[in-house]
């Protein structure tokens, strides 16, 4: 019996907790954080700053010296010379040999050096194109979310105008017995009322569609019960909009990724122009070699007068390694003379790409005036017309209400009624639709001014 009470006890907190997943509401922050650890393109953009990393590696592996050690063991059958007596004899040979090379560069035209900053450009232009990325991710994650806000709104309008006009038709039904209107007024309310159905499925099709493309967007594999916070107020908590467009897009020029990575690139372009120049001065390298070899084949014996005796077994292998072994050590200098213009190419290639980067900057910060002083301009037209929408929405519903006191006392047509109601509904959808563009465009406006869309 405890038994039982146990397991009925563990599935009531198993359900419990199925529930309160199921039941979960993203907010914005969440739906954003969320985002950017599992979006793809971040990924992407991640694996590009690993790349850069390695690539700095690499650039500081230049001023390291070169090792290479190589070790070699052949056969030689037939006709061949004798290391140690330098004599040809037809015999069955095997030699052992042994080396090892070192190389520094002491001189390279500073191209190590300039090669170091640039990975070290690299790397911080990678990190800025991570943060640009997570920036348009969070924007367009932000704009997926209010869509979702619009259309959960939207269809809460859709299903109590529903709501309304069945009550409605029910009340002319009454009416419509009563004489009191024409049963031709009846059959209008019933056709809107199929009409305002049909609105409700096209409204909770836009939600489920709105949901999906978040999800979607968050790369969230079950995304059947996702839903967002009914999070639908209008605050401009920053005072954005008492910012001028000069100011904000002096704020903007501080701090917006995209003209730190182009400021970045044109850096990255000087350093490969030296780099290119760096071609035309002489280089000077160290080396040191060392070599010895080893021979298995018995070796000449002579006597005390230089006549050849026979044959002795070769020296113990250390001993022969020892003894034969040489070294070699120096420095090497190279000074370019010609070759074929390749050196001069690419420095005029450089030089191309450093004034285009440049022109880069300077586009970039052009798109960036206009792109501020567009959203400032988009903002207060949204706020002006979401203003402007919610003074209609009032005047639409006294215009509805008079209407409606009118049709219940049989002084006005049920064709006059629906337009009165169907201009009410449109004016509710425009207060939704403005509503949260001036929403979405506020955040735009932020985003320029260095507002970071969530805390971190």
């Amino acid at each position: 019996m405890k038994k039982r009470s146990f397991l009925s006890l563990i599935s009531i907190l198993i359900w419990g907790v199925t529930i309160q997943a199921q039941s979960k509401k993203w907010t914005l922050e969440e739906c954003v954080k969320y985002a950017i650890q599992n979006n793809i393109s971040i990924k992407q953009s991640e694996l590009d700053t690993k790349t850069a990393a390695i690539d700095k590696k690499g650039a500081i592996g230049n001023f390291l010296p070169s090792l290479n050690a190589s070790a070699s063991h052949s056969w030689n059958i037939g006709l061949n010379q004798d290391i140690t007596t330098g004599l040809l004899r037809n015999q069955t040979t095997q030699f052992t040999s042994a080396g090892a090379n070192v190389g520094v560069d002491i001189y390279k035209g500073l191209q190590n050096q300039n090669n170091l900053r640039k990975a070290n450009l690299s790397i911080v232009a990678a990190k800025y194109q991570l943060l640009k990325m997570q920036e348009d991710v969070a924007l367009n994650v932000a704009n997926a979310f209010l869509q979702v806000l619009f259309n959960k709104e939207n269809l809460k309008v859709q299903r109590e105008q529903l709501g309304i006009n069945e009550k409605q038709y029910a009340r002319s039904e009454e009416l419509v017995k009563a004489g009191s209107i024409p049963r031709g007024d009846l059959l209008d309310i019933k056709a809107t009322v199929a009409s305002n159905n049909q609105n409700v499925i096209t409204a909770e099709n836009a939600l489920l569609i709105s949901k999906l493309s978040l999800a979607q967007l968050l790369q969230l594999k079950d995304f059947e019960d996702f839903d967002v916070v009914d999070d639908t107020d209008i605050k401009d908590e920053n005072n954005i909009m008492a910012q001028s467009p000069s100011v904000i897009y002096d704020k903007a020029k501080e701090g917006r990724t995209e003209l730190k990575i182009a400021r970045t690139n044109l850096e990255i372009s000087q350093k490969n122009l030296e780099i290119a120049k760096g071609a035309f001065q002489p280089t000077l390298q160290g080396f040191y070699s060392f070599n010895s070899r080893v021979s298995y084949a018995d070796v000449p014996a002579f006597d005390s007068m230089g006549n050849l005796i026979g044959t002795k077994s070769p020296a113990p292998f250390f001993n022969q390694f020892s003894d034969n072994k040489g070294q070699s050590f120096g420095a090497q200098l190279s000074v370019p003379v010609f070759n074929g213009f390749s050196a001069r190419n690419n420095v005029e290639r450089s030089k191309v790409s450093l004034e285009r980067s440049k022109i880069a900057v300077e586009q970039q910060d052009l798109d960036l005036q206009r792109n501020v002083f567009t959203a400032f301009a988009d903002a207060k037209g949204a706020l002006n017309a979401y203003e402007s929408s919610v003074i209609a929405l009032e005047s639409r519903q006294g215009a509805y209400d008079y209407a409606k006191e009118k049709y219940t006392v049989g002084l006005m047509n049920s064709f006059d009624f629906n337009q009165s109601q169907t201009l009410l509904t449109n004016a509710q959808s425009d207060v939704l639709r403005t509503k949260y563009d001036y929403i979405f465009k506020i955040k735009i406006l932020e985003f320029y001014f260095g507002i970071p869309l969530i805390k971190n």
